[in-house]
């Protein structure tokens, strides 16, 4: 429970130290949400709600967070537009049935969490057959050497967030999910935007 008790703390800053430098990639990624009236969409990690401005109104959404701090936050940051539901829950366990989304948002959290594959697992698990989940994360290519980031990682991987995840190694925790896009965004490419979509059913 460490990470949990961390952004309890970083809660009341949060927005500050990454609201800015993220809003672009985030609107960037939420463009790809094509979303019908009452489709049914999770936010996996929805931290202090940075996400919500850049959803489409038409769609019902169950955001998720460990960290109730954080859910308080996002929950400032509701209008009455939109139909937005906030639980505190674990993106490794999702207490949700099989097949039950039309997307799934995955937004710098595969790169937070101990298990990265065991949250891809779930959002496969939970997306129904061609749905789509949309992924923003900072990962390290294959192979990539990166000592920095490496070394960086043995000191905030319990406090913040990881910086030694690679996505190819998560895919084979998810067969079912099919690449359809992947681009870098910012920091040289060490920030992507990855759209995934269900091919089949479990």
């Amino acid at each position: 429970m460490a990470l949990q008790h961390s952004y309890t703390v970083l809660a009341p800053i949060y927005d500050a130290v990454v609201s800015a430098a993220t809003a672009p990639m985030r609107r960037d990624s939420l463009r790809a949400l094509q979303t019908n009236d009452n489709d049914h969409v999770l936010i996996a990690g929805v931290g202090t709600g940075l996400d919500i401005p850049y959803l489409p109104d038409n769609a019902h959404y169950f955001a998720m967070d460990l960290t109730s701090a954080m859910l308080n936050r996002a929950r400032q940051r509701l209008t009455p537009s939109q139909r937005i539901y906030l639980h505190r829950a674990n993106v490794m366990q999702m207490p949700y049935a099989d097949n039950t989304f039309d997307g799934v948002i995955l937004h710098l959290i595969l790169a937070v969490v101990a298990q990265p594959h065991k949250v891809l697992s779930e959002a496969a698990r939970v997306v129904k057959p061609g749905g789509r989940i949309l992924i923003l994360d900072k990962f390290l290519k294959p192979g990539q050497r990166a000592p920095m980031r490496r070394l960086l990682n043995v000191f905030i991987r319990h406090v913040a967030t990881r910086t030694d995840v690679v996505f190819e190694e998560l895919l084979p925790s998810a067969p079912e999910l099919q690449v359809l896009h992947d681009e870098p965004s910012i920091a040289g490419g060490w920030f992507r935007r990855i759209q995934l979509q269900k091919t089949s059913g479990r």
